[in-house]
């Protein structure tokens, strides 16, 4: 296997590899015979050689269309074999319009096979309805049950609160609705296979339904993690960890080379900043999406506000439009969660928060003491988060607490530097005197977890995506002194930059049925019937065609006749000297002499003038069968040769003689055409009178022309030798070719 990165794409797809077989006159399921070792057995699924010998038909190409070098519009192109699939389908959230989107102008929507989604936040879905109902995307779209159940409200609400123009509008909700249609889901653990495509997805962590992808193309297999976390919280189970090892790894790299802090120390630190705030009489705002994190501090809050009954008095505000929606999304996937959640569960809801209260709009908000409100977006950018943000960022009694990763160009990266003044949704700018606190609860996989999951897979190529470019730098080059044997490829493409990687790979097919039933030995041939499903292969015995694959077997009989009117004993004659088994039959119904060629090709007199051959089509019974016709046709011919050298021998010389005249008939009558063309060229006025003679005028003189015997009759004499010495030329010209014909036609 060999890697190597280039730009732009390439969409050339090749497949080499199988045999066709054509025999003379039909077309066979062919019959392979393949050569197995001992080691049968444990077959290995690909063999890396070296990379001269890679050919078109293994390379795959790997190519970030969003997420490449940055964080947003996750969305990742794979083509392997004519195989095209998408990873994800998000926008970027520091941007608007057609600039939020995913490159996707560097493919064609309508050769994409598949499309997998892992999660529901925006980076990673919100460009779908787009992709589906506004391209020429024609495959099929896979996401887990919860995921689909979210992304519609998710996405819903991502319409209502994008304050931009119409014209920088994606789609409607219209658009959510249609596609909802087209999304089939997946549960963690099924394998689906779509145009020779299969793939499973494992719990990812993150957030609820979130899953890692496993494709398997053609024995390939290429793991994609999206977002991950391998640390278990108050409500998700961590990512689950494949038991082989990925040929390709394509892994998120959001923390690059950062450690996060203990579970127990972020908690701390993030109830000590909100028991503080309030207690001062301030207001905390906790900016978060309204589904994912949320949830996780949702929890954490109504737990600690359960222990403090000196904060009862304080309110907490889940300021969401999806509030109501979102527990209730929840509430119906308890059993997707971790052994804590479904405990609790059994006893009481864990998501029917006693302390937490939910907020539509600010205008019923009685902004009056110390509060709480979490509220979303999570980037400030506009809804709810950013009207209190505005509200209260001037006032140093107050905090916010920025709780996941922020992406860059949104206002919530800005404040965390904490500049001196912002800029307000109104245009005007504010100091910012607010307590920015980032405590980050963001599930993705820090640095020892990256480590630890691709220490224990191996993969041979990994492929860093949805991470700033720095980070991301810094991360390869921690993980490269990691894998020191120089045999993994670590890679870091920018969007629109393709990866290619050649795979030497050797094809191995699968013995099933009654030819498994023994372990053949060493060199020993094991022949059956090869039979092609998408990119595997299975050997079996004719006979076992319908119970291991859609096909079925079927005889054909043939039949020909063949003219002969000769005795059928000579026949039967021929075919004993040239075959071993040669007996009589009574296999066909009709009357009539029968004979059977190896008990396989049944030989029967039709008629007086023909023969009927009959067999079951096989390659062998079909040589039998080209053999008898030949030898039929040979006998005929040597009749026929006889009785035509005796009807040339009776023949009289008569009729020869005859056929010579006609022959030379014809011959002069070439030559008197000739002679009259050649006259015309050089005299003019010539006329062939009734006894044959050619009549010559010239200057009202006349001569007469005999071409038999060469004599010229005429008064003038002149006119006489004139005639006489040109037609001895001609005659000099022609009589090569009535000889020749003459010649040709008696020999």
């Amino acid at each position: 296997m060999t890697t190597g990165v280039k730009s732009p794409m390439s969409n050339r797809f090749h497949n080499r590899w199988f045999c066709v077989a054509n025999w003379s006159r039909k077309t066979y399921l062919c019959l392979f015979k393949f050569y197995f070792s001992s080691n049968f057995r444990t077959p290995t699924r690909m063999k890396r050689k070296d990379p001269q010998g890679s050919f078109e038909g293994d390379h795959l190409i790997i190519t970030p269309l969003g997420a490449g070098s940055e964080v947003g519009r996750s969305c990742v192109y794979m083509s392997y074999k004519g195989k095209n699939i998408l990873f994800d389908c998000g926008i970027h959230p520091a941007f608007s319009g057609i600039a939020a989107l995913p490159y996707f102008d560097e493919i064609d929507p309508s050769l994409i096979d598949v499309l997998l989604v892992t999660h529901f936040h925006l980076d990673h879905a919100a460009s779908l309805p787009y992709f589906l109902e506004k391209t020429s995307f024609k495959g099929k779209v896979y996401m887990t049950h919860a995921t689909k159940a979210i992304y519609k409200l998710i996405l819903s609400d991502y319409v209502k609160v994008s304050k931009v123009s119409v014209n920088d509008m994606l789609y409607e909700e219209q658009d959510i609705i249609n596609s909802m249609d087209k999304i089939e889901v997946i549960d963690f653990h099924q394998t689906v296979e779509v145009n020779g495509i299969r793939f499973w997805c494992y719990t990812a962590g993150h957030v609820l339904g979130a899953a890692m992808f496993m494709v398997d193309i053609a024995g390939v297999r290429i793991l994609y993690t999206g977002d991950y976390s391998r640390e278990e919280d108050r409500h998700l189970r961590a990512a689950e960890i494949p038991d082989f090892s990925p040929d390709v790894c394509i892994i998120e790299s959001t923390y690059g080379v950062q450690i996060h802090q203990p579970r127990i120390i972020r908690e701390k630190l993030f109830t000590d900043v909100i028991h503080s705030t309030v207690s001062k009489g301030g207001r905390v705002l906790i900016p978060a999406f309204a589904l994912g994190r949320a949830q996780e501090l949702l929890l954490i809050l109504d737990e600690y506000w359960s222990n403090h009954p000196e904060l009862h008095n304080v309110p907490i505000y889940y300021a969401s439009p999806l509030a109501k929606k979102c527990m209730a999304v929840y509430q119906t996937y308890i059993n997707s969660m971790n052994d804590r959640i479904r405990n609790q569960y059994a006893q009481s809801n864990p998501f029917d928060f006693k302390h937490i209260s939910p907020l539509k709009n600010t205008d019923n908000f009685n902004d009056v003491g110390p509060s709480v409100v979490m509220a979303s977006p999570g980037g400030l950018q506009s809804g709810l988060s950013r009207q209190l943000f505005d509200k209260w960022c001037a006032d140093k009694r107050n905090s916010c607490i920025i709780p996941g990763y922020v992406v860059e160009g949104t206002l919530a990266k800005t404040i965390i530097n904490e500049p001196k003044e912002v800029t307000l949704l109104n245009g005007l700018t504010a100091p910012l005197n607010i307590g920015v606190h980032y405590i980050s609860f963001s599930a993705h996989a820090d640095y020892s977890q990256t480590s630890t999951f691709l220490k224990t897979l191996k993969p041979p190529n990994i492929i860093l995506v949805h991470g700033e470019a720095n980070e991301m730098g810094r991360l390869k080059h921690k993980l490269t002194t990691q894998f020191t044997d120089n045999k993994t490829k670590i890679m870091t493409p920018l969007n629109c930059q393709s990866i290619d990687i050649y795979i030497n790979s050797t094809k191995m097919a699968k013995v099933v049925g009654r030819l498994a039933a023994r372990i053949p030995e060493d060199g020993e041939r094991v022949s059956g019937v090869l039979v092609k499903k998408g990119f595997s292969y299975q050997i079996m015995a004719p006979e076992d065609l319908h119970v291991y694959s859609q096909l079925s077997t079927s005889i054909i009989i043939q039949r020909i006749t063949v003219p002969y009117s000769g005795l059928f004993d000579v026949v039967t004659y021929r075919l004993k000297q040239i075959f071993e088994s040669v007996e009589p039959s009574s296999s066909f119904d009709a009357p009539g002499p029968t004979v059977v060629v190896h008990k396989l090709v049944t030989v029967k007199r039709g008629s007086e003038k023909y023969l009927i051959l009959q067999w079951n089509s096989d390659p062998l019974s079909d040589m039998i069968s080209d053999s008898i016709v030949s030898i039929i046709l040979n006998i005929t011919k040597e009749v026929s040769r006889v009785m035509g050298v005796e009807e040339t021998t009776s023949t009289s010389m008569e009729s020869q003689e005859k056929r010579m005249e006609e022959e030379e008939t014809k011959t002069k009558k070439k030559e008197r055409k000739i002679i009259y063309a050649l006259l015309m060229s050089m005299f003019g006025d010539v006329k062939i009178q009734w006894d044959g003679r050619f009549l010559v005028t010239v200057d009202d003189d006349v001569a007469r022309l005999n071409i038999e015997s060469g004599d010229v009759e005429s008064d003038n004499v002149g006119l006489k030798e004139r005639i006489e010495k040109a037609f001895r030329r001609i005659r000099t010209a022609v009589k090569p070719i009535p000889f020749s014909l003459s010649h040709t036609s008696r020999g």
